[in-house]
């Protein structure tokens, strides 16, 4: 198999912006700052030193939090920044899709922002006027093509501006942040397309939150951390690392409440989930975690848990087995250890409910409380011997788990 050409060369980039301290109104203001070594500016460095390849036929993933960079290098990419140091080489007609509205104008019509938008990415008339039905029929707009911009919903704007993105014949396809926009047909009409597009051999650069989508979709990944490249290559560690970076929890400022006695609003108060263990494990390592809750009524209580797949959006473990009955008032304290050995790489959040005698549900976890857990290593379910159940072996879905529990008082 022959080697694959590089079509963007990201090399050595740098790029950083003066933002001004203080106002000057005057010239003579000016240059007494300026002679007395007073700036007036600091400078914000966005990108330090960033390197990395993509491949012709790469869909490549580029992620990180908010304020990285990320759109900055796509900005650099598409020749909209110029870089301070560095410098980036494209091979190939390159088409972004970064921000809503750029090169689009709401006083005309979305035929003549069409023949505007590919002008400006750089098609002749006749190219537009081959690529125009699909434009249309993808934004399913056709019975408002001759209706000025300002009159389309965001939605509208959304799906033209990305529809004449993605059916622009171009070699490289940059869009940042698109797969949140339109609604809920038009989302899985670009799912449709992007699968299309990632075994069509051509060369896509994403950048997004969205760690199911670089999963999905990405063949090579990188994470862009404080302006560096903190990881690069295969698409599922680089979200993992991702993931686990955003494990960090910052607790909300405890406010400081009156003394006096409140009257309970539930029959459980605090139902609490921790993990003990690392947040990150392989599918050979033990994972414990505890739960918390303090019961107010006599009756019997089951405590149950899940792990939420948190890329797919599915629960990937709920068994009635392993409810626990609680009776009489007071703090309930539960763990539980497992093992994940027939487990691939996945992102879960644990959560936990508590239900009464009937299972009606009193009691769950707040998502943003809920503790993430990461299985970071790729596992060849073939080659694994059958789990151990004397601990109990419960099965969902093909993923085997044994869990072993502990009721502390």
């Amino acid at each position: 198999m022959t080697d694959r050409k590089t079509v963007v060369k990201v090399d050595h980039v740098s790029k950083f912006f003066r933002l001004p301290t203080e106002e000057t109104r005057s010239l003579r203001t000016a240059l007494v700052n300026r002679f007395k070594g007073i700036k007036g500016y600091k400078e914000q460095h966005v990108l330090r030193d960033v390197n990395f390849e993509v491949k012709e036929g790469d869909f490549f993933g580029i992620v990180g939090r908010n304020g990285s960079g990320k759109s900055t290098l796509l900005k650099i990419i598409s020749q909209i920044y110029v870089p301070e140091q560095g410098t980036v080489t494209v091979d190939g007609k390159l088409v972004s899709f970064i921000e809503l509205g750029v090169g689009f104008n709401p006083e005309l019509t979305g035929r003549e922002n069409v023949y505007m938008n590919g002008a400006m990415l750089g098609f002749t008339t006749e190219q537009i006027d081959a690529m125009y039905d699909d434009i249309v029929d993808f934004a399913e707009l056709r019975d408002f093509m001759n209706q000025k911009l300002k009159n389309y919903s965001s939605g509208m704007q959304v799906r033209l501006a990305f529809s004449v993105a993605i059916k622009a014949q171009g070699d490289i396809l940059i869009l940042d942040e698109v797969l949140a926009v339109g609604d809920e047909a038009f989302q899985r009409k670009c799912n449709d397309y992007f699968l299309e597009r990632k075994n069509s051999g051509k060369t896509t650069i994403l950048v997004t939150h969205d760690m199911g989508a670089v999963k999905k979709y990405c063949n090579r990944a990188i994470l862009v951390e404080n302006g560096l490249v903190k990881a690069y290559g295969d698409p599922f560690d680089v979200a993992n690392q991702y993931s686990v970076d955003n494990l960090v929890h910052h607790p909300k400022e405890e406010q400081v409440e009156e003394e006096v006695e409140e009257k309970p609003t539930s029959v459980i108060k605090e139902l609490r989930a921790r993990l003990l263990t690392k947040p990150v494990v392989t599918p050979d390592e033990e994972l414990t975690f505890e739960f918390t809750y303090e019961q107010l009524i006599d009756d019997e209580t089951h405590l149950a848990f899940t792990f939420f797949d948190v890329d797919n959006h599915f629960p990937l473990y709920n068994d009635n087995s392993l409810y626990l009955p609680a009776t009489g008032k007071g703090k309930k304290h539960l763990r539980y250890t497992c093992r994940l050995p027939y487990v691939n790489k996945a992102k879960w959040r644990l959560i936990a409910v508590v239900k009464d005698s009937n299972f009606n549900i009193l009691a769950h976890t707040e998502k943003e409380e809920s503790p993430v857990i990461v299985v970071q290593r790729q596992v060849d379910l073939n080659d694994l011997s059958e789990v151990d159940s004397a601990d109990g072996m419960l099965l969902r879905q093909g993923t085997f788990y044994t869990v072993s529990t502990e009721e502390k008082s």
